[in-house]
């Protein structure tokens, strides 16, 4: 397994972890299917969420983090206000989203959105609401570590920088800092991954207690707490890692969409992380197929490889 394998798997596990989340979303865990019948499509009797989305679609999570790669490739850097402006265009006419039909999008999120649209500098925007802690820029963030070629503190800045442009709480930006340098350890094949990441974003907030103080006593990722499923950000990360122990991928997305609650996003997170550890030959050739949109990922995916070789 190379490492092409590996970024063509995260990039495939988040988009499928979230499609295959979507019929489930705001399920409480108990009325779900058994875990060994969840699929792109239901078992017949189960009452999908969002009926009117064909089976193999991802959600707003998979367009954002296509957003972003897109930004991330043709500016060749992190640009927070390019960023938002095709938020903004996937938000009005359904760029990157399947069949231009965008669902599922947060209140915070579509608040931002509006005044971006506006003429408010993106991250402006995202400083609105500094109490709001979804799981909105978390979700999204994973392409960010793909792409990357920086410093771990590189791509720290810049997983807070996409991190505020719609959700500029400290506690999200932590978040996506930590999920990111989690995946570059698991890209990177290094012993410990979490342990090795938790120990780089200590060493980088030094200079910032007041993000140390967050990772340390809000995130807390020395404990082995539970994840409920939740859209919170920090219980986000927190599924994410636990589920992460069930298995291979498979068994690693089931497992997140079996918590109940934010099924897509959990199983994007999870998924987008489980891929890179796994490789793309790990994710089930069913769940491929029956992937929707991909004359919109391979071209992207086609690029991304380029730059990595």
């Amino acid at each position: 397994m190379d490492r092409q394998d590996r970024i063509q798997g995260g990039l495939l596990g988040l988009l499928i972890g979230d499609a295959l989340g979507v019929p489930y979303e705001f399920q409480d865990a108990a009325n779900l299917p058994p875990i060994a019948e969840i699929e792109m499509t239901p078992p017949l009797g189960f009452r999908r969420s969002h009926g009117a989305v064909q089976p193999g679609t991802w959600s707003d999570d998979g367009a954002q983090a296509l957003c972003l790669l897109t930004s991330l490739l043709d500016c060749g850097q992190l640009d927070p206000d390019d960023l938002g402006q095709r938020f903004v265009t996937w938000y009005q006419s359904g760029y990157m989203a399947l069949d231009n039909h965008v669902f599922d999008v947060g209140v915070h999120t579509s608040v931002v959105l509006q005044a971006i649209a506006t003429g408010m500098p993106a991250l402006d925007a995202g400083a609105m609401g500094q109490d709001a802690r979804g799981n909105g820029s978390l979700m999204r963030s994973l392409p960010l570590v793909l792409w990357h070629q920086g410093s771990d503190a590189a791509l720290v800045a810049d997983a807070h920088l996409q991190s505020q442009v719609t959700h500029g709480d400290a506690y999200c930006q932590v978040c996506c800092a930590l999920y990111c340098l989690w995946a570059r350890r698991l890209l990177e094949r290094v012993p410990f991954p979490w342990s090795e990441a938790t120990r780089a974003l200590r060493a980088i907030y030094q200079q910032n207690p007041t993000f140390l103080d967050i990772l340390d006593w809000a995130v807390r990722p020395d404990d082995r707490a539970e994840g409920q499923g939740s859209g919170y950000v920090i219980d986000a990360l927190r599924s994410a890692r636990m589920v992460m122990r069930s298995g291979r991928y498979e068994q690693v997305v089931k497992a997140a969409i079996a918590l109940g609650n934010d099924t897509d996003t959990t199983a994007c997170i999870a998924g987008g992380v489980a891929g890179i550890r796994d490789g793309l030959s790990a994710i089930p050739s069913r769940w491929i197929e029956q992937l929707r949109g991909q004359e919109i990922v391979l071209p992207l995916l086609e690029r991304l490889l380029e730059r990595c070789v």
